[in-house]
């Protein structure tokens, strides 16, 4: 068991409009390489937001302040012991090229869960996949946007 320190957001990097669900991401991360997966034992994230703004357990916690072996998700290498992982469906334009394209009901439950997170959880540092990884995930500046919503990190 190791000390939450960071909540990363993500995008599943597949083109506005198109829904995600769950299974769709433990077919991607669990299946076998040989069957076009990556064959990890475990999916990336914790929480998916969907088109709809549905947000949906991939992995249960049992939200305290540590990570615990059966709750750690695959997000980012190198982290996925002291964090947490949400996703939004979407992340790419229509030609796979990096774009913000989170719709206004992921926007919405997307505040709403970073806010909620933060006030239970006022040490950990919120991050983009991006700010971590030489990726373009989650396709917006998580830092300027955490501003925008009223929360100010310590660096």
């Amino acid at each position: 068991m190791a000390q939450l320190k960071y909540l990363v957001i993500h995008c599943t990097a597949t083109p506005e409009g198109r829904d995600v669900t769950p299974e769709d991401i433990r077919c991607w991360h669990t299946s076998p390489v040989s069957a076009g997966g990556r064959g990890w034992k475990q999916v990336g994230y914790t929480d998916l937001i969907r088109l709809d703004g549905t947000v949906e357990r991939l992995v249960n916690n049992n939200e305290d302040a540590n990570v615990d072996p059966w709750e750690i998700t695959n997000g980012a290498k190198g982290y996925n012991s002291i964090s947490r992982h949400i996703v939004y469906a979407g992340g790419c334009d229509k030609s796979n090229k990096p774009k913000d394209t989170r719709t206004a009901a992921q926007e919405k439950a997307l505040v709403a869960y970073v806010k909620d997170f933060h006030r239970r959880f006022p040490k950990v540092r919120i991050i983009g996949h991006n700010e971590i990884a030489a990726k373009a995930c989650p396709s917006f500046d998580v830092q300027k946007w955490l501003k925008s919503i009223g929360i100010n990190q310590a660096a």
